[in-house]
């Protein structure tokens, strides 16, 4: 099979939460933290480099922040699969207390089984990404969602 486009990862979810509320959650490692990645080196600011880290698994990620439009839209791009990837995430206000949010990553590289790979992998993270964000922000519930897709990678020492 041959690849003529590359494949761009996409998720979306609707979050019954102020579009402030959601934005917020991504950029404030403080609430990110609560169901996303366990760590981060700082705030999302334009401009700005932070480093995630998932602990559990051992990975880590450079974060450069390219565009923050505010409870619009953020862009970064991170350290993808084989290169840089970008990732941008939308913010769609659905009246006063509901948020319509949309994650897509691009930039994936090597061989077309190697991208649809990267592609397929990035959509599900993504998913996990949103419906954790909806468990917590919805219910105040600090979903295990990352940590529990992977319970064979879990690094021993940060989990005994």
């Amino acid at each position: 099979m041959e690849i003529h486009d590359t494949p761009i990862s996409t998720a979306q979810m609707l979050v019954r939460r102020p579009v402030a509320d959601v934005f917020g959650a991504f950029i404030d490692p403080a609430v990110t933290t609560r169901f996303w990645f366990s760590r981060s080196s700082g705030r999302l600011e334009v401009g700005k480099r932070v480093r995630w880290d998932w602990e559990m698994y051992g990975a880590s990620t450079n974060v450069d922040v390219k565009a923050i439009e505010a409870n619009r839209r953020i862009v970064i791009e991170w350290d993808g699969y084989n290169s840089r990837n970008t990732v941008e995430w939308t913010f769609a206000p659905r009246g006063g207390n509901e948020t319509f949010v949309t994650g897509s990553e691009r930039g994936f590289s090597g061989d077309g089984d190697q991208v649809v790979k990267q592609a397929l992998d990035s959509t599900g993270g993504f998913n996990l990404l949103l419906a954790g964000l909806k468990v917590f922000l919805e219910h105040g519930v600090e979903p295990s969602l990352v940590v529990d897709h992977n319970p064979d990678a879990i690094v021993e020492a940060t989990h005994p």
